[in-house]
Formats: structure tokens, C-alpha cells, sequence
């Protein structure tokens, strides 16, 4: 059997390597793999520029993806940044406005888990990796995905909230008399007293509602009925002698405690990431990023003069006076930034030393 041909570059490789050589340097950078009407389809981060680029040239096609790119691409464009921190911030943000076809979702999420409430008629609570959907509800995030599903199975059982396919036809009570016969759940689940039956008329959709708002307040650490429940059950079975049924509501209870101790623990975590950074630059060029909830504000060049520091102040002040969040979900916009902000402090801990708050720098002159 023949081998296919291989597809030639849509450029001249050696040049655009010779523009490389003779252009890129070894510092931090960002850059952009275009076809031939400039359309992005990679978006890349670099700590030595230079060295990552001619790599691609390097690269053996069709086995290796940089070499499959590089062949799709008809130019690389790059920008020079401060630092490393720069250069992973510049490469989402470029990502999520480009969303270039060779860009697949950041690693970042494959290694956490988020609750996700659902919108629509019928909202689900199941597990995700977070959602660009502004009216889904994401509560995380948390580095145990089994640990979460099996809480949320828990929670979904006691509320009675569905977990079958998006696409399943939902109708609520008092819409029977649009059907001829009496309907009958798609799945087990009610008829062992899990699920409401929002599929088949046995709950109204404001009931059905009112108890997936009772799972989003225990997400949320405002309400813990569903806790309450379980021990009220537990405490009755041992009274009654049955013990092994006991034993299955304590692991409920047990469920329960971890997932409102992981949430918690998220919102705090979050909420600890609220200071001024200054992030050294490879060439001297440091830069004073404000970062509140995980999310970068503002970033400036770092504040030497007394102007400059007061200018700052000004910002920083401003960004206190804002309401602080309650309580919610992370908004969608946010969930990468802010997973990439927590990454780079959980794999660079000396950098908090780099780090002041933000009423410090209200208070004080912003000096070093």
C-alpha cells in the first residue's frame, strides 16, 4: 500500500526560521501561529522566546503537533513581556479572545472540578470542569472529582433533583392535561424516592425549583438542611436498633461534611488572593499587578517614584471602596484566570513574599 504524501508547509520554512534567528530573543514572551489571512490558530507562552520558536522547526511532522501547526501556519507573530507570570496572563487572555482552532481547553481545568448548577427549566447539580456559559453556576474549585460526585449524589438524592440527559423532555405538574395518559418516570430513581419526577408531572416547577435553590445555598454555606436531614435520620435508625441502616446515613453525613468543607475552603482560598504583586521582570522591568479574588485588576509598571506610588495608591484605593463579593458562584469570565492565578502562587510559594495587602498599601506609602 503506498504511503500518502506528506503535505507540503504553507510558507517557507527557512525563512521564517531565519526571521527567528534574527529577530526573537531568549525573554519571556507570547506568541501567534497565523494562517494566510492572519487568523490565529495557536497561541503559545514562552520563558525563553527564542529557544521555543526554533523548536518548532526542529520538530518532526506529522508526528508531533508543533511540526502540524507550523506546517498549517503562513507566519508567527510575538510579543516580548515582563516575565514568566506576564507571559502565562498575555497567552489566556489572547486565547480567550482569539479562541484560535489549535487551542484546545486550558490544562489547567483538567486537574480540578467545579459543582455545576445547570440553567433551564429543570437545573441539574452535577460535577464540570467550569463553564464559559454566563447563566451556569459554577461553585469550586476542588481537586477531588470523585470525591465531589459521590457528595453531590448524596445532595442530589436528598433534594430529589434529576440527573438525566440535558435532553430529556421536563414536564412539571399541572401540565398533564396536555397529555391523554398518566406518565411514568424514564428512570428508577423515583420510585426509590431520589428523584421528584420533574420528567413525569409529580412536582411542580416551583417546588422542583425551590430545592435546587436549597442545593445552591448549601453550596454556597448558606443553609445546611440537607444536614439537619441526615442527622435527624441517623439519630432515629440507632434509636430504632437498625444500625447497618445508621452506617449508610453516617456515610451520607460524611459526604455532606466534605463537600461543605471543600466549598468552603474554595470561596476562602479564592478570597485569599486579594494583594498587590510586584512580579520582578527578566530585564529589571517589574510590575505591580492587583489582584482581588483571584483575578487581576489592574497591573502598572512597578511604582518607584513618589507620583507614581501615589497614582497607585489611587487605584488601590478605588478598588477597595468596589462592594466585596458575597457568597456565589464564580463568575464564568473568571474560572480560568483565576485557576491560573492560583496555580502560579501554589507553584511558585516564595512569590507570596513578593505580596501586600491592599489596605497596607492605602495605609502606607507603597514602598518597598
Amino acid at each position: 500500500m503506498p504511503t500518502a504524501a506528506l503535505l507540503l508547509p504553507m510558507t517557507d520554512l527557512a525563512a521564517l526560521r531565519d526571521r527567528v534567528r534574527a529577530l526573537a530573543e531568549d525573554r519571556p514572551g507570547v506568541y501567534r501561529l497565523l494562517d494566510q489571512s492572519g487568523r490565529v490558530l495557536y497561541v503559545g507562552k514562552a520563558k525563553k522566546l527564542r529557544t521555543r520558536l526554533l523548536s518548532y522547526f526542529r520538530a518532526n511532522y506529522p508526528g508531533d503537533k508543533g511540526a502540524r501547526i507550523l506546517h498549517a501556519a503562513s507566519d508567527i507573530a510575538w510579543d516580548v513581556v515582563p516575565s514568566e507570570f506576564a507571559a502565562h496572563l498575555t497567552e489566556l487572555r489572547q486565547i480567550r479572545q482569539s479562541r484560535p482552532a489549535y487551542n484546545v481547553q486550558m490544562n489547567r481545568r483538567r486537574n480540578v472540578a467545579f459543582a455545576v448548577v445547570s440553567s433551564g427549566a429543570a437545573p441539574k447539580i452535577g460535577v464540570g470542569a467550569g463553564s464559559d456559559q454566563e447563566d451556569v453556576r459554577c461553585y469550586g474549585p476542588m481537586l477531588s472529582p470523585g470525591r465531589l460526585r459521590a457528595a453531590l449524589r448524596v445532595l442530589n438524592d436528598l433534594l430529589g433533583l434529576r440527573d438525566c440527559a440535558a435532553r430529556m423532555p421536563m414536564v412539571f405538574a399541572g401540565q398533564g392535561d396536555l397529555f391523554g395518559e398518566p406518565m411514568g418516570a424514564a428512570c428508577m430513581r423515583h420510585d426509590f424516592g431520589t428523584c421528584s419526577g420533574p420528567c413525569a408531572g409529580f412536582v411542580t416547577e416551583e417546588e422542583y425549583r425551590r430545592q435546587v435553590e436549597a442545593g445552591v445555598a448549601f453550596l454556597e454555606g448558606r443553609a445546611i438542611a440537607p444536614v439537619d436531614r441526615v442527622i435527624a435520620a441517623m439519630a432515629h435508625q440507632a434509636e430504632q436498633g437498625e444500625f447497618e441502616a445508621a452506617t449508610r446515613w453516617r456515610e451520607k453525613f460524611e459526604h455532606l461534611e466534605w463537600l461543605l468543607g471543600a466549598t468552603t475552603r474554595a470561596r476562602a482560598g479564592i478570597e485569599l488572593l486579594t494583594f498587590v504583586y510586584r512580579d520582578p521582570g527578566s530585564h529589571g522591568d517589574d510590575r505591580a499587578y492587583l489582584i482581588r479574588n483571584g483575578t487581576v485588576r489592574a497591573a502598572f509598571p512597578w511604582p518607584a517614584t513618589p507620583i507614581e506610588r501615589e497614582a497607585f495608591q489611587g487605584v488601590v484605593a478605588e478598588e477597595l471602596a468596589r462592594p466585596a463579593t458575597v457568597a456565589g458562584p464564580v463568575p464564568a469570565a473568571q474560572i480560568d484566570e483565576m485557576l491560573l492565578i492560583m496555580s502560579w502562587f501554589r507553584r511558585h510559594p516564595e512569590a507570596l513574599r513578593r505580596t501586600t495587602t491592599l489596605e497596607s498599601w492605602v495605609a502606607a506609602s507603597g514602598s518597598d
